[in-house]
């Protein structure tokens, strides 16, 4: 196990750093930092971490890469985050908002809030909280009018703990299962 992680700074990021919240960050025990995605989060487990929402498919490191590189290549768009435990050098949280752009609201933004997850062992610390925070601030700051997200019924309170309401209903129509599970990229 390592005891010291890599600065912010000398990493390959999503996004700049100063785009998180200092008082968020500053809310977090100090074993932890939260940071934007880094394109070598992949062996800092960030697909083990996402695995507590739904299946991953792990199509291995170099797609992985890939796809970091690809949502990065679309300006203010993605903005994937991490909380890394500094001491072991993992991640025990990941969020992403994205920035949809409209046409409605006078040519207005909204933030798509998606993939909240923490850690099993890390559950119960206000990680989520705070990912949530941070991600809503990246949102406002671009100038989204509103951030909205979809959970199940089971989660509601606690995103109403984050200050967000039950508004609507979501609709999903899955496509079929393909044979080859690599991405179109």
């Amino acid at each position: 196990m390592s005891t010291t992680h890599a600065d912010p700074a000398s990493l390959d990021l999503m996004f700049p750093q100063e785009l998180i919240s200092a008082e968020v960050s500053a809310q977090l025990p100090s074993d932890l930092q939260i940071r934007p995605l880094a394109s070598t989060d992949y062996k800092r487990g960030h697909l083990d971490v996402l695995s507590v929402l739904s299946i991953v498919n792990d199509l291995g490191e170099v797609a992985w890469v890939n796809q970091f590189h690809a949502m990065r290549a679309i300006p203010s768009a993605y903005f994937s985050i991490v909380i890394l435990d500094k001491t072991s050098d993992k991640i025990v949280g990941v969020g992403t908002v994205f920035i949809e752009r409209k046409f409605l609201r006078g040519l207005g933004s909204v933030g798509h809030i998606e993939d909240i997850a923490v850690d099993k062992s890390q559950q119960g610390k206000k990680l989520g909280l705070r990912i949530i925070q941070a991600l809503t601030h990246i949102s406002e700051s671009s100038g989204c009018y509103k951030t909205i997200l979809n959970c199940n019924d089971a989660n509601i309170p606690f995103y109403e703990k984050c200050g967000y309401v039950k508004k609507e209903n979501e609709m999903a129509k899955y496509a079929p299962e393909r044979d080859n599970h690599a991405p179109k990229l």
